[in-house]
């Protein structure tokens, strides 16, 4: 039996709450409405303390539990915290790097990535612990030792240029999603073009899914460069834009002591303009 990754709710399909009845709901002894009240919350992006506090406390909920050791609850808050972005809640998500789920694991690795916090390098430094080697795929499960992915692109994500040595080596992992999240994290750290590079080939990768990961990446990393291969990419336009937003949000940024939108912001709003 493989374990599903937590179900996704939608804002049309969901169920009306207030900030007030969801907060309330995860102390529920329903564990469907406290499961969908950390979504909730974490969807609506609800900020008042009093529900990051009732999130943190849900971190290290024992009553949500499947067949297989999971904590979907823990998984539902880790993710909702990262969204929030209170930096109260880095100490929780520290902890559930520990944790025994998987993906308790991974959703603490996005959140802390979404927090862009360096006192949570050290924890994510551990995860690459016995590097490649040990890197390997977990008997009748789905996944590896540990969210690798989510590990590599929360250290580039927060600028851990010490984590460099331990992240290299995952460039040569035999799975290509490594691949692309250690060529990701390489570049934010590094600046190494050669890392971009090989994101912009893996757009011509004959897998979809691959190629949409790139496209992420090259998004993420704001990859000017790209821009071409983005447009030409045998993508669906939705991913397309998805990155191109990335570029653009990268081209702003340097160019926010300017007193108009530069040359190559302009590029990219027209191409997204001509995706639209």
């Amino acid at each position: 039996m493989i374990e599903p990754m937590a179900e996704e709710y939608s804002a049309e399909n969901a169920p009306p709450l207030t900030k007030e009845q969801a907060i309330a709901n995860l102390s529920s002894p329903d564990l469907s409405l406290r499961y969908y009240a950390a979504w909730w919350l974490g969807k609506f992006r609800v900020c008042e303390p009093i529900a990051v506090d009732a999130l943190i406390v849900a971190l290290e909920d024992e009553a949500d539990r499947t067949e297989m050791g999971g904590y979907p609850l823990r998984r539902n808050a880790a993710r909702a915290l990262g969204k929030i972005g209170d930096l109260r809640a880095l100490p929780g998500l520290i902890k559930c790097l520990e944790c025994s789920d998987f993906y308790v694991r991974e959703a603490a690795a996005q959140s802390l990535e979404m927090l862009g916090d360096m006192i949570a390098a050290p924890a994510l430094m551990r995860l690459l612990d016995g590097g490649v080697a040990a890197a390997s795929q977990v008997p009748g499960r789905p996944h590896l030792t540990q969210p690798y992915e989510a590990v590599l692109e929360a250290l580039g994500a927060i600028g851990a240029t010490e984590a460099v040595p331990l992240i290299e080596p995952f460039f040569k992992h035999p799975v290509p999603r490594v691949q692309c999240a250690a060529a990701r994290a390489m570049y934010q750290l590094t600046q190494d073009v050669s890392y971009g590079e090989y994101l912009v080939k893996m757009l011509d990768n004959s897998n979809l899914q691959l190629r949409r990961v790139a496209l992420g990446d090259l998004g993420a990393i704001g990859y000017l460069p790209a821009l071409d291969a983005i447009a030409n990419a045998k993508v669906e336009n939705s991913f397309k834009l998805i990155a191109l937003k990335g570029l653009l949000e990268h081209q702003l940024q340097q160019e926010s002591d300017a007193s108009s939108v530069g040359v190559d912001a302009i590029r990219v709003m027209n191409l997204m303009d001509s995706l639209l």
